[in-house]
């Protein structure tokens, strides 16, 4: 480790801004209640809105602004970095409030907040500190385990820190931050071509706007090949009213739907091999790019799971991610919690996708259970799917595909600058890696 002049051990609280209430936790839990509430106002810093990235943000709750008065001292303004008190992985959650933010955030009973002395350190160094394994171990060792577990203000002010100049600070967190603004750019790529792909899908598959401008002898706003693809009337379906000559079936009629399973955990060597495996927490996230576990090649033998194709859709059927869809970018196998759809020819994997995303309603109206709900792998065969024409479907696949292709791109270039990102941060923040080498590295990055 290198052990420059520059780098200094200080704690937390001698980081903080020499002004009242720049180190201060959230309101007593009676001052701030679910019922304080209200529609609009001054949003409310809660724990998912410092778990979705670098930033504050996510969906906000309010107060109204002469509650927000009378929590003047539990507010965060810009650049100020928020962590979370409680919960069994809270030392995770750590995020600043951005640089443009106008106005004040009050913070809810299970955050902490810091407002920085900039004379001495980088705001954005600061979450990164935060965000090494080193802080988050340090965090999770001291955190009071009476109850849930938790970190208060005592602990947080006495957090050993080691910090260099602050040209450096800003330069680590320059490097670490270029990696994810790419992240975040990519993100947002994806959310728009999602975003594009779903409202093509609605417009065609669940509104039938083409084929209700042409009865009404209004223009489809399609091109002249594509219009003329689609009928001029509707008929009635077990669906309700559907394009003329339109079909519906069973889901497990036309594509091959797959349960599952987990090689035995008392067995070793089913694990740790080079197989991909996924439990059912994977069907929250946005596309599956990478595994949860590897399994062995005997391990996938010797039990119910069977190796996923790419651009699977995978459907959570039972525990907190029950009715979760995503789709798989790799092959995969995955345990009993979820079921994999797997598209063909005739119902390609990204229209199924699309299907069963838009119908996810219907399935969950057939779960069953009494604790633990669940739906399985028969209902998700008898889900009725709209099958369009040939022409149809054909056209509909030429313009999304690409948006899809892109996706998967982007998810696999963010998985690639993540992992960057991790090797760096731990080095970088402990002054292991040097600025000037790891510039060269990023450079390095295609």
């Amino acid at each position: 480790m290198a052990h420059d002049a520059e780098w200094r051990h200080v704690l937390l609280e001698e980081l903080a801004a020499p002004t009242r209430n720049a180190l201060v936790g959230g309101p007593f839990g009676s001052d701030l209640v679910q019922s304080d509430y209200s529609p609009n106002g001054v949003p409310v810093i809660r724990g998912e809105n410092v778990s979705v990235g670098r930033w504050v943000g996510g969906d906000f709750v309010f107060v109204p602004p002469s509650k927000a008065a009378k929590l003047a001292a539990n507010t965060a303004g810009a650049l100020d970095i928020v962590f979370t008190q409680r919960g069994a992985n809270h030392y995770r959650q750590v995020a600043i409030v951005p640089a443009d933010t106008k106005g004040r955030f009050v913070i809810s009973q299970s955050q902490m907040k810091l407002t920085v002395d900039l004379a001495k350190v980088d705001p954005l160094f600061t979450y990164y500190l935060f965000r090494s394994p080193t802080q988050q171990e340090y965090l999770q060792r001291n955190a009071i385990q009476t109850g849930v577990p938790h970190t208060n203000l005592s602990i947080l002010r006495k957090v050993p820190l080691r910090i260099p100049s602050l040209p450096t600070q800003r330069a680590i967190a320059r490097i670490l931050g270029m990696l994810d603004d790419k992240i975040e750019l990519n993100g947002r790529t994806n959310e728009t071509l999602d975003a594009m792909a779903r409202t093509l899908f609605k417009s065609w598959f669940v509104d039938f706007d083409p084929v209700r401008a042409k009865a009404e002898g209004r223009d489809a706003d399609l091109r002249k090949e594509i219009a003329d693809l689609f009928p001029d009337r509707l008929e009635d379906s077990e669906l309700g009213e559907i394009p003329a000559g339109w079909t519906v079936s069973k889901i497990g009629d036309k594509v091959a739907t797959i349960l599952g399973g987990t090689p035995s955990r008392a067995e070793p060597r089913y694990w740790g091999g080079d197989i991909p495996w996924i439990n059912s927490g994977k069907a929250n996230e946005f596309r599956v790019v990478e595994p949860s576990e590897f399994i062995t090649k005997d391990g996938l033998d010797s039990s119910a799971t069977t190796l996923l194709p790419t651009r699977t859709t995978v459907i959570a059927i039972t525990g907190a991610t029950l009715g979760q869809v995503s789709l798989t970018e790799i092959a995969t196998c995955a345990n009993q919690s979820i079921v994999g759809v797997i598209g063909k020819a005739e119902i390609p994997s990204e229209f199924l996708y699309l299907w069963i995303r838009s119908r996810i309603h219907d399935l969950l109206a057939s779960q069953t259970g009494g604790a633990q709900q669940h739906i399985n792998k028969n209902n998700v065969n008898d889900v009725r799917v709209l099958v369009p024409s040939e022409a149809i479907m054909r056209a509909f696949i030429g313009q999304a595909r690409p948006w899809f292709d892109r996706i998967k791109a982007c998810c696999l270039e963010s998985r690639t600058l993540a992992t960057l990102r991790d090797t760096l941060l731990p080095k970088l923040i402990s002054g292991e890696l040097r600025v000037k080498d790891a510039e060269a590295l990023d450079k390095a990055h295609p």
